[in-house]
């Protein structure tokens, strides 16, 4: 399942929706929840992101983002 997550680079300053970016994981969950818990433990173990908000991608949103060329998986 490949997930979605918006983030801020840092937890020392409010969000601000010009400074959040994206990043994109490769969860392996059985259900959507399971997968947002993986990939929020993740993250917050890996880095010291601010994590704003994580959605699962359906397969039209998925593609979409690759033909847009703005998709790359992460490795966290």
């Amino acid at each position: 399942m490949i997930y979605k997550v918006f983030y801020q680079e840092t937890k020392d300053r409010n969000p601000r929706r010009e400074t959040t970016k994206v990043l994109y994981l490769d969860i392996d969950a059985k259900e959507e929840l399971e997968g947002r818990i993986k990939a929020r433990k993740r993250i917050e173990e890996k880095t010291a992101f601010n994590i704003e908000h994580i959605t699962l991608l359906s397969d039209k949103h998925l593609e979409y983002e690759k033909e847009k060329g703005v998709f790359e998986l992460t490795t966290v």
